[in-house]
């Protein structure tokens, strides 16, 4: 039951998730939600700590890509002061566009991975992408009123999955 929603690892917070993981798997591309991933969804900009990590990334040969269902105006201004590309407005759950872009970037699904918050957006779509994806919990208390209902979903799927040990902590890896 619940098997799509099954992710490939878990963390807190993104920012605990050393760059080195994702090497470790093979990752080149990293694809990051914004909202309640990186930060709230009423930042306009990154913090330094979102930066510093982004740097850490890159340094590392992996490329972070903003996934996020947010419009575009959210989504850039955010993205161009971190450095990094985006995708706005993804339709996640769907797949079709986060699928266009590991192709338009060139890369194997096995290279790709996904940074999320949310089982009924994140988990759903990359398993839909057939990618691997990092389950988190949520940054801040706060959430846009949409997510709020999301979370109706994601609580008990979420809880049915830490019972059976489906959560697995990503430094197990």
């Amino acid at each position: 039951m619940f098997k799509k929603f099954v992710p490939f690892a878990h963390a807190k917070s993104i920012y605990e998730i050393d760059p080195e993981f994702f090497v470790r798997n093979g990752v080149k591309t990293l694809f990051v939600d914004l909202d309640n991933t990186l930060d709230s969804y009423k930042s306009r900009e990154p913090k330094e700590h979102t930066i510093n990590y982004i740097n850490k990334l890159k340094s590392a040969g992996i490329e972070p890509v903003i996934i996020s269902n947010n419009k575009p105006h959210r989504v850039c201004g955010f993205a161009d002061k971190a450095g990094i590309e985006y995708l706005a407005s993804a339709h996640k759950p769907g797949a079709k566009r986060i699928k266009q872009e590991i192709v338009r970037r060139g890369r194997a699904n096995n290279e790709v991975m996904l940074v999320g918050d949310q089982m009924m957006t994140d988990v759903l779509a990359a398993y839909k992408a057939k990618i691997r994806v990092v389950l988190t919990e949520k940054v801040v208390k706060e959430d846009q009123w949409t997510t709020r209902i999301n979370r109706l979903f994601d609580r008990p799927i979420r809880r049915y999955h830490r019972k059976r040990g489906n959560l697995r902590d990503w430094r197990n890896i």
